[in-house]
């Protein structure tokens, strides 16, 4: 028996080897599989910007383009970046608004403009990455400047006004009465939008839309109480419902630091279709680790669901399959925020 549990390793191995068992088929198919949106989240990277005045983002247009001409096999880069060389367009966002005019057809290029379409859009996202990459090295500046908070565990609170302009003060006062973790809940049904909606906003619905300029807004406003009370305070967001792979870009070029992120939530509370969410899931982890984000799960659902003593086995399943998951995705111990729902009662076995 060792660590604090008094756990059999020999137990906690085996554990994890049928986590990976049932969970690297999952992981074969979601290589080897994508989706609207993590086509829509490499087009952000590589500068798709905006929306059309309806305020559908342009990104949603061009990637729904490109699947109308020659589907989404094989991604949507080769096609993009072929028809900006056929087209002579340099900028990405202008592609997309001929394309939603009708403008500019997609084909699947092939031979030296295959080649010459991949190389463009390789140097295009990288661009994106090397953004992300931007903002991880200045959280950790900050972090070394301001300090972390000394105590553990660190005080995690909610803003969730349905405004982002009343959420900042909120945070803000929150912050100074202690708040380490400001976590700016989701409006009600964002999860099952299939688009990112576009710019601040102050409408939401038991909570405030994820945006990337609310992301924006909320990261300078927390900024600013981390110079005035001297230590780093961290700002969390949801990557989760069917924009999880855009989320997650957002994210990492907004520099925040945590994401609620579950493998399976969308599948077991929104309904969800499994394979989408798995390759989502995967492509967001991969973001999230490369932007250095801490992401939590979604366990504490499950007492919605289930009674917590004779359902508590799924709990500890559920956080298997989320850490295998997460470092299969290049996710350090040191960003899993691994959830739990368990009642705390010692007279439970």
């Amino acid at each position: 028996m060792t660590g604090k549990l008094g756990l059999d390793p020999a137990l906690v191995a085996r554990a994890r080897e049928l986590a990976r068992r049932a969970g690297q088929p999952v992981v074969d198919l979601a290589r080897s599989h994508t989706t609207v949106s993590v086509e829509r989240a490499v087009l952000r990277l590589a500068g798709v910007t905006g929306a059309d005045p309806d305020g559908i983002p342009w990104v949603n247009r061009l990637v729904d383009a490109v699947v109308a001409d020659v589907g989404l096999g094989h991604g949507v880069a080769a096609p993009v970046f072929d028809a900006l060389a056929r087209e002579g367009i340099a900028d990405v966002t202008l592609l997309a608004q001929k394309a939603a005019a009708g403008s500019v057809r997609f084909a699947q290029p092939s031979g030296r403009a295959a080649t010459a379409a991949r190389r463009a859009s390789r140097k295009a996202v990288a661009a994106g990455v090397r953004a992300i990459d931007r903002r991880r090295a200045e959280r950790d500046r900050l972090v070394k400047r301001f300090g972390d908070p000394q105590r553990r565990p660190w005080i995690y609170l909610i803003v969730a006004t349905g405004d982002i302009y009343e959420d900042i003060p909120q945070a803000q006062a929150a912050a100074r009465a202690g708040a380490d973790v400001i976590a700016v809940i989701r409006s009600t049904g964002q999860s099952l939008l299939d688009y990112v909606p576009e710019g601040a906003t102050r409408e939401g619905f038991a909570g405030t839309y994820a945006t990337q300029e609310n992301f924006r807004l909320m990261r300078a406003a927390l900024d600013e109480s981390s110079r005035e009370l001297g230590r780093y305070v961290r700002l969390t967001n949801y990557a989760s419902g069917l924009c999880m792979p855009e989320m997650a870009t957002l994210a990492g070029l907004e520099r925040l630091d945590m994401m609620l992120n579950d493998s399976m939530y969308g599948i077991l509370f929104r309904d969800i279709n499994p394979i989408r969410t798995f390759v989502d899931q995967r492509f967001s982890r991969q973001v999230h680790a490369r932007a250095g984000i801490i992401i939590n799960t979604g366990e504490d659902n499950y007492l919605t669901t289930a009674d917590a003593v004779d359902e508590a086995h799924t709990v500890t399943v559920s956080q298997l399959l989320n850490e295998f998951f997460a470092h299969e995705a290049g996710l350090a111990d040191w960003q899993l925020g691994l959830g739990h729902a368990f009642e705390i009662n010692p007279d439970v076995p």
